[in-house]
């Protein structure tokens, strides 16, 4: 397992699943590597060993891939099944670069735009940086456990167990975890593809 990188319980089927959707997405809209590469910011390299399931991509990378292609994270994550149960611990996990947030995949859907859920676990005293999601991305962001400062932009929000926050997720934002105890959040993320 790459510390960087995904986990599941078996990884070099995340692996395979993360890139044959890459590829499938990729090929739905007629994008060469270096195209895909050009719209994420992500290296033709590197994407040609996520497509071929040979790399465990970090969170920053995944971030940026869908960023790039205006789509979900959890479109690159989560496999599409009638009914869903997302159990803790397991499924695909997305850990940041700097180790300080894990990232649970939970639940996508579309129609109206559209709409995934995850769980997060940030470490004590830690700090994580999102940069900008694309535009018209709102979210939605609870405090299960513990006391974190979501900072958008300048401005910090300090919230407790059970408190929300709902932002435009395309503006630069944090979550700080100062308190000595692990903080698990729950996301939810609404993309429009609009910016109003």
């Amino acid at each position: 397992m790459n510390n960087d990188g995904l986990t599941w319980q078996d990884p070099e089927k995340l692996a395979r699943h993360v890139g044959n959707t890459l590829r499938n997405i990729r090929n739905e809209r007629g994008l060469n590597l270096q195209e895909l590469a050009d719209k994420t910011s992500v290296s033709t390299l590197t994407l040609g060993k996520i497509e071929r399931g040979e790399a465990n991509p970090s969170l920053t990378i995944i971030w940026k891939i869908a960023n790039g292609l205006s789509i979900p994270l959890s479109a690159l994550l989560v496999e599409k099944q009638e009914v869903q149960i997302s159990r803790n611990n397991e499924g695909s996990k997305v850990i940041s670069a700097n180790e300080s947030l894990t990232l649970e995949p939970m639940f996508t859907s579309s129609g109206y735009g559209s709409l995934e859920t995850h769980r997060a676990f940030l470490k004590p005293n830690s700090e994580y940086r999102a940069d900008a999601h694309q535009p018209g991305v709102t979210e939605f962001v609870t405090v299960m456990e513990g006391k974190v400062q979501v900072k958008v932009e300048a401005e910090v929000f300090e919230l407790c167990q059970y408190d929300s926050i709902k932002f435009r997720a395309d503006k630069e934002h944090s979550y700080m975890n100062m308190e000595s105890t692990e903080a698990v959040l729950h996301f939810v993320m609404i993309y429009t593809g609009r910016a109003d």
